[in-house]
């Protein structure tokens, strides 16, 4: 599914659009927790969170996903958008809640990650 056509469903703004609106996402995950990001983690995955720091923008750099939705209009200060702007990362923000959002998503057919199709398993027993 294409960034831009999850951008039409959450009926979200975009942020930063980075050039990569055309970018295909394979699955999302949502998470409110770093270190459930980083546990969960795989390179060119959509994230859902309400988290609007810093923080996210450097684990989304991190981890490599593709894109950063924030939810529940939780609009981040300038400096996060910056930060995405610079390190090349899409930012969308929706006004609607991750439930609703993820549930909208995995209805359109963007699948989510679960342990079958996460790329290491290490620590995940």
């Amino acid at each position: 599914m294409k960034l831009s056509e999850i951008q039409q469903i959450l009926e979200a703004e975009v942020l930063v659009a980075a050039g990569n609106m055309d970018q295909e996402i394979e699955m999302a995950f949502s998470a409110d927790l770093i270190s459930d990001i980083l546990v969960m983690c795989r390179e060119h995955t959509l994230l859902l969170t309400g988290m609007a720091h810093m923080q996210v923008i450097k684990t989304a750099e991190i981890c490599d996903l593709a894109a950063v939705v924030f939810v529940r209009g939780k609009r981040p200060g300038q400096e996060v958008i910056d930060l995405a702007e610079k390190k090349g990362i899409p930012v969308l923000l929706s006004r609607l809640t991750m439930y609703e959002s993820s549930g909208l998503l995995f209805s359109a057919g963007l699948p989510g990650i679960s342990k079958k199709n996460r790329t290491s398993q290490e620590g995940l027993e």
